[in-house]
């Protein structure tokens, strides 16, 4: 078990940062069950906003990526074809 006195020793900063925790961690578990409808109505808006969010994290080496695939087939076509 700790000792109480390692407690006071700490930081302010990481115990505010603990407080901060535990007081978003109460006001996730209050929110989740005593306005379950509330938040189950926002699922389907989440669902909409998650839909630009995986487009913009998702394609993000397209730019890059297509000149390297062209590349590579011009390559092998090159590369088969032998002068005699």
């Amino acid at each position: 078990m700790a000792d109480l006195s390692s407690l006071f020793r700490w930081s302010p900063r990481r115990r505010s940062r603990l407080v901060l925790y535990g007081f978003l961690l109460v006001a996730a578990f209050y929110l989740l069950v005593e306005h379950t409808a509330h938040t189950l109505g926002i699922l389907p808006y989440l669902l909409f906003l998650a839909c630009p969010l995986m487009h913009l994290f998702m394609h993000s080496g397209h730019g890059d990526g297509h000149s390297g695939c062209h590349q590579g087939a011009n390559r092998s076509e090159t590369s088969t074809t032998k002068p005699s």
